[in-house]
């Protein structure tokens, strides 16, 4: 098949997507990928790729087609820009790029922002493709949990954005179950909607330590990795962590970066607890597994907000692959994982006193019975997010999709 994926985070940004354009070329389609300018998630542009952009026009043997963009920044001005000049440009300078391109199918990847939709669904139209968007992150549902959004004029605006967007889909793709009915609230009943996960990324595989110290091997460690966003929660982390300060054994670090990475350091400081928890900031992913393996326990943790409760974070597919006892802060889709799945022990989203104590106990439990706990883990991550077995299923979806519109084209 002959495969567009319309997405405005690629390689070189470290996103699923870049899994599922190799796998796809493997399988001996052919995949385009109309994307931006890699400025994520530093807000500047990749310095590879600004000295050398023409490295970056293929990946695995896809073809990578990009438009130029305004960088996210630190500001939220700068981040809507980016939004909107993406959206913008891959429907003008992308259309034009493309235009002597034929596709059987078209498709989105939707961690954020939901505008993604725009220069795909008019992609649909003029190649006659049909349209399969996953959806990884609910707009304008996450837009007001977060507090980016206030107004709800703009909120609901967004909504009919949202409804305008997935009504023009053949297919779409709810990486939560949860997700599947209020994808079907603006995308009304007669449209179909599949569940569809992140798969477990085979580099977090358990492996043995190579020895080297990343982190501290006379502490308990707590490990957070990945996004320090406002999502996140970092105000009641900080309190447990403040709540077990005393507790020479227990250290926290952070490995990661994000829009509340600036305000997380000054509270650090301000609060004494330099000590207790320790800021590494950004690694690159090849790296994490190294994270991963001299940690005691992986820490996830998401907001009290309904569209939270719905979401499967992106990071617990790793954390459950990397065979590590789990530590849930969060409600919901995620909760229900850790739980099923008994790789770990978990609190409800905010619930300070009941983070420091599951610290404690895990702590304080045996080195077997946490090894337990990573092996059921590992075992769940084969059986419900395993990578070949999920990207088989959309492939399966993509031939037949593809098949229906040649059969309608005839019939026509």
């Amino acid at each position: 098949m002959r495969i567009l994926i319309v997405t405005q985070y690629f390689w070189p940004e470290n996103f699923r997507i870049n899994d599922l354009v190799s796998d796809l070329v493997i399988r001996n389609h052919q995949v385009t990928v109309l994307t931006g300018v890699p400025n994520y998630p530093t807000g500047k542009t990749d310095t590879g790729y600004s000295e050398n952009s023409s490295k970056y026009n293929e990946y695995q043997g896809a073809e990578v087609v990009r438009v130029p963009m305004v960088v996210r920044g630190k500001s939220n001005i700068q981040l809507v820009l980016n939004y909107l000049s993406f959206a913008l440009m891959a429907s003008t300078v992308g259309v034009y790029k493309l235009r002597k391109k034929a596709f059987d199918v078209v498709f989105v990847f939707e961690p954020s922002p939901i505008t993604v939709g725009l220069p795909a669904i008019l992609l649909r139209r003029l190649k006659k493709s049909p349209l399969i968007f996953w959806v990884l992150d609910l707009w304008p549902n996450t837009l007001r949990a977060i507090g980016v959004v206030r107004s709800e004029l703009i909120l609901k605006t967004i909504g009919l954005l949202v409804s305008f967007i997935y009504k023009r889909c053949d297919l779409i793709l709810g990486q939560s179950k949860s997700f599947l009915p209020e994808i079907q609230s603006y995308s009304g009943d007669k449209k179909r909607v599949e569940y569809f996960p992140s798969w477990a990324e085979s580099l977090f595989q358990p492996t043995e330590s190579s020895g080297r110290s990343i982190v501290s091997h006379s502490y308990f460690n707590v490990l957070f990795a990945g996004n320090v966003g406002e999502a996140q929660d970092f105000p009641s982390i900080l309190n447990a962590v403040e709540l077990l300060r005393e507790d020479s054994r227990i250290h926290w670090t952070i490995v990661g970066d994000g829009r509340m990475f600036n305000w997380l350091e000054q509270e650090v400081n301000q609060r004494g607890l330099n000590e207790s928890i320790s800021l590494v900031g950004r690694h690159p992913v090849e790296k994490m597994p190294e994270f991963f393996q001299q940690a005691d326990v992986l820490l996830v943790s998401l907001k009290n907000e309904p569209v939270f409760s719905m979401t499967i974070p992106g990071k617990l597919q790793a954390y459950l692959m990397a065979g590590k006892p789990i530590l849930a802060m969060l409600n919901g889709e995620g909760a229900r994982i850790v739980t099923e799945s008994g790789c770990g022990i978990v609190c409800s989203s905010g619930d300070v006193r009941c983070l420091a104590n599951a610290v404690r106990k895990l702590a304080h439990m045996s080195s077997h019975d946490r090894e337990t706990m990573g092996k059921r883990g590992h075992q769940y991550s084969a059986k419900e997010f395993d990578r070949e077995m999920l990207i088989s299923r959309l492939e399966k979806w993509m031939i037949e999709l593809s098949e229906m519109e040649v059969h309608s084209r005839v019939e026509r």
